[in-house]
């Protein structure tokens, strides 16, 4: 149990910041699912797009690491085949 009015505090943001983590790595978890479902080109190309726009806004606030990013865009592209 916290004891200070700080480490109240800090609970608090932990527990904001755990939640918006998350969401955040959830939003990577359902990008690839989608990939692995996607059968048309075009849906394939938006899918890939996507993508790499939500795994770098993760990377950029530090949510994943950088290598973790450019490993789960490689496994996209893979998983899609697009070039």
């Amino acid at each position: 149990m916290p004891k200070s009015k700080a480490q109240e505090k800090s609970v608090r943001q932990n527990k904001v910041r755990r939640e918006r983590n998350r969401n955040e790595k959830d939003k990577i978890k359902k990008i690839i699912k989608q990939a692995l479902k996607a059968t048309t080109e075009e849906e394939r190309i938006k899918i890939l797009k996507e993508g790499y726009k939500i795994i770098d806004k993760a990377a950029s606030k530090n949510v994943i690491k950088k290598n973790n990013a450019a490993r789960k865009k490689s496994k996209i592209a893979k998983i899609l085949k697009v070039k």
